[in-house]
């Protein structure tokens, strides 16, 4: 699965951009590669996308992290290889540490101010022995958009670190070059069959503008009305597993129980096949879903305001199913 469409199953809130070594040494024409002989026309290319994918994921309050490669001129651990290593195959050892090649390039140095999103690495693997799995983690990032340089190293090494760690991939193709061009349908082709989804930046850029708009996101939980409450418990409990989260009344005096996989259980079914009492969704912009529900000629059943899961609205469906959107707290990058 490739493209736009496939993009609208990640909750933008649980993404971030990672953007792969875009430093002088592997991008600027007097950068180590460039000097090496290798074209970095391609690398510089991917300038101009970068950019505007970490803007529009700036934009959009979405973390922008920055990977930096660092070499030691003296790497003993390097050193005790006794085949080549990729930097012997230069001119000279890539991006010293403190070096005009390790820095960012020009056109980009000024979006990669912040510290905390610069994560340092001295392997081709984004998340070999850095800090990138805790930062990840404290921002609850489970899908990344992969871009930068080069393709078939610190890119693709990331990529199979990530989708190993379980995240989900996305590449994005024009913004990411290869040291070689002829190698890059290769690599498109084993990360899209093995490890994630291909997309181009325009993709990017249009999903973030999907996402930015008021939509439902996905079941938040479900109430069901039982016949006799007490054995319905017991069914979803002993028999299917459920846990109990809370006990309490519901708002008109039912007794209402909930458990901890999203199942709320309540009084008043009919014993026909049980009744949906309501069903709730996540929600992205809950003030904006009201708005065009009312402006639909939908009945408002009660808010926007606070709920039990934070700023709520229930709308009634056209068959008169209450349905509760609960606003999602968006990240903080």
């Amino acid at each position: 699965m490739s493209g736009e469409n496939a993009l609208d199953a990640l909750i933008p809130e649980n993404t971030a951009l990672l953007l792969i070594d875009m430093q002088n040494a592997f991008v600027h024409d007097e950068g180590t590669l460039g000097v090496s002989g290798v074209d970095v026309k391609p690398a510089q290319a991917t300038i101009e996308p970068v950019r505007r994918l970490a803007e529009a994921f700036r934009a959009a309050g979405l973390p922008v992290i920055w990977t930096k490669q660092v070499h030691l001129e003296a790497d003993n651990a390097r050193a005790r290889k006794v085949l080549p290593s990729h930097t012997s195959k230069r001119k000279r050892v890539s991006a010293l540490s403190g070096s005009w090649d390790a820095a960012f390039v020009e056109e980009l140095a000024d979006l990669a101010d912040d510290p905390t999103y610069v994560v340092t690495k001295h392997r081709f693997g984004a998340f070999y022995e850095t800090r990138l799995q805790s930062l990840l983690d404290m921002l609850g990032v489970r899908g990344l958009f992969v871009a930068g340089v080069t393709a078939n190293a610190c890119v693709e090494t990331t990529l199979r670190e990530a989708y190993l760690r379980d995240y989900d991939v996305v590449a994005v193709t024009d913004a990411i070059a290869a040291v070689r061009p002829e190698w890059t349908a290769t690599a498109e082709a084993v990360w899209a069959h093995y490890l994630g989804v291909l997309a181009t930046s325009d993709e990017v850029a249009s999903w973030l503008e999907r996402a930015a708009t008021p939509r439902a996101l996905q079941v938040h939980h479900l109430l069901l009305e039982a016949v006799d409450l007490d054995a319905s418990v017991d069914f979803y409990t002993n028999v299917l597993g459920f846990t109990v989260r809370k006990r309490e009344d519901f708002r008109d005096g039912r007794r209402l129980v909930v458990t901890h996989q999203g199942l709320g259980l309540t009084e008043g079914g009919t014993g026909a096949g049980g009744t949906l009492q309501h069903l709730c969704f996540s929600a992205r912009d809950v003030d904006g879903l009201a708005g065009r529900a009312r402006a639909a000629g939908h009945r408002i059943v009660r808010g926007p305001g606070p709920g039990p899961y934070g700023h709520t609205v229930y709308v009634a469906d056209p068959d008169g199913h209450e349905i509760e959107l609960v606003e999602v707290e968006p990240s903080t990058p």
